[in-house]
């Protein structure tokens, strides 16, 4: 699943995520818990202001963001 992703200027200058949406909902990045490089691709494990965690995927060449996990909190 693609997403719009708001980003901000990482450590290094590297996007990293501040809000996305998902639908119509925002969803605000809370945490940044993880992060790694796996090919062409950045990965941010995060949580977020609706309890969840998620694991976000981006692929600079594409300027593309994709959902690649999602876990809910009870």
């Amino acid at each position: 699943m693609f997403l719009d992703v708001e980003t901000r200027p990482g450590l290094h200058g590297d996007k990293e995520p501040v809000a996305f949406m998902l639908g119509d909902k925002r969803i605000e990045v809370v945490e940044i818990l993880d992060r790694w490089i796996g090919g062409d691709h950045s990965y941010f494990k995060i949580q977020t202001s609706d309890q969840a965690t998620y694991i976000l995927r981006f692929e600079p060449l594409l300027n593309r963001w994709q959902l690649t996990l999602f876990k809910a909190h009870f």
